[in-house]
């Protein structure tokens, strides 16, 4: 299948200790001026080859060594000079450790030992460098090593300390109007922040990036027949023949890349966002798509709910005519993505199927609900959210 040449592709790349550059050279057409200002257009196409798909879904391939957990504790002493209880969290792709100190603080410990946690670890530090002092939202903040640095690296391992953040995730909230209104003032808030940031490794594979989604049909295959596969082959192709060829248009800038429930919190100060791990420079409106995604959840409404997030967001950062017109195919094409990805995920690893795929009934109820709109009447259903 295309796909297994893809990943043979990927892994010769990296064999040849050749990935990064690969990378840079096909996915760095952004001038300075246009990483500075968001609205420079930016094509979807290129530099989003079958390389950089193939080296994007390699990563999501592969799963962290148990063997990095057993360093945690070791690294948190030598790097911090601090000691604590630590637990083993859930992630797709770096170890992510909860640290729970002898004063009972806790802290975020992420470590990874795979060459291209290196440019995920930079991206990440430096956003959330780049985040402190905003408002409107919290995010984690980072715990410098004592050198003072982001992050630590090693010859084999590197990895970064974070606060953890109190407060109940979004998935287990009641997601009222009002909090989802709020909700996405936040995210407006936070794309507000990160909109000036130019980071390292903002151009690195990412299989959750727009950019890939044109090639995600060749994981069809690990869907179950019926109305399911047959709504995101719909979605998929709306999203290659009618809105790709249209996010040239649309602003650019450093986003979360995956603002979803489980990545946003209720807390006592306001809506606090982490995990910023698929986080990668992309079309702005891409975080409102993904947020108001997973809010689509009541055939009575045209958008199912996520009219009030949508509201929110734009009552901070004003949709643009263009937006508004692709917003509801972008949502599409987003549930889309995540029923393919994790359908194929789950199938690489059968024992983690159910945390794999926590998300997929919300996308495909969502996705059913969405599939009664075309093009004009999604615009139309956005319009009448705006505020």
């Amino acid at each position: 299948m295309p796909f297994r040449r893809s990943l043979a592709d990927a892994h010769a790349v990296e064999s040849n200790s050749a990935r990064i550059s690969v990378v840079n050279d096909c996915s760095d057409p952004v001038s300075d001026d246009n990483a500075r200002h968001p609205g420079g257009k930016q094509s979807v196409r290129e530099p989003f080859t079958k390389a950089y798909f193939g080296a994007a879904a390699a990563i999501l391939a592969t799963k962290p060594s148990p063997a990095e957990a057993q360093l945690s504790g070791e690294l948190l002493l030598r790097h911090y000079g601090l000691k604590g209880a630590m637990r083993v969290l859930s992630s797709e792709v770096e170890c992510t450790t909860e640290v729970t100190l002898l004063n009972g603080d806790q802290l975020i410990l992420k470590t990874s030992a795979r060459p291209e946690g290196r440019d995920s670890f930079r991206f990440q530090v430096e956003a959330l460098a780049g985040l402190e002092g905003a408002f409107g939202f919290a995010a984690p903040r980072i715990v410098r090593t004592g050198d003072a640095m982001l992050m630590f690296e090693e010859h084999e391992i590197c990895g970064y300390l974070q606060t953890r953040l109190s407060g109940a995730p979004l998935h287990q909230a009641n997601p009222t109007p009002e909090i989802l209104y709020r909700v996405g003032r936040a995210l407006g808030r936070l794309s507000l922040a990160l909109e000036p940031l130019n980071l390292s490794a903002m151009h690195r594979p990412v299989l959750w990036h727009v950019g890939c989604w044109s090639n995600l049909m060749e994981l069809e295959e690990h869907l179950p027949s019926g109305p399911v596969a047959a709504s995101v082959r719909l979605a998929m192709n709306n999203y290659v023949e009618l809105i790709e060829p249209q996010l040239s248009d649309v602003a650019w800038q450093v986003t979360h890349n995956d603002p979803s429930p489980f990545n946003t919190l209720l807390t006592e100060g306001g809506i606090a966002f982490i995990d910023f791990g698929d986080g990668c420079w992309g079309p702005r409106i891409q975080d409102l798509a993904i947020a108001a995604s997973h809010f689509v959840t009541d055939p009575s409404l045209a958008l199912g709910g996520a009219e009030h997030l949508i509201a929110g967001y734009a009552s901070v950062i004003p949709l643009r005519p263009l937006e508004a017109k692709l917003l509801v195919g972008l949502i599409k094409a987003r549930q889309s993505a995540l029923i393919l990805i994790n359908y194929w995920r789950a199938n690489l690893f059968p024992a983690e199927a159910a945390y794999i795929k926590k998300n997929v009934g919300r996308a495909e109820h969502g996705l059913s609900i969405l599939s009664a709109l075309g093009p004009g009447d999604g615009e139309r259903a956005v319009r009448r959210a705006l505020p």
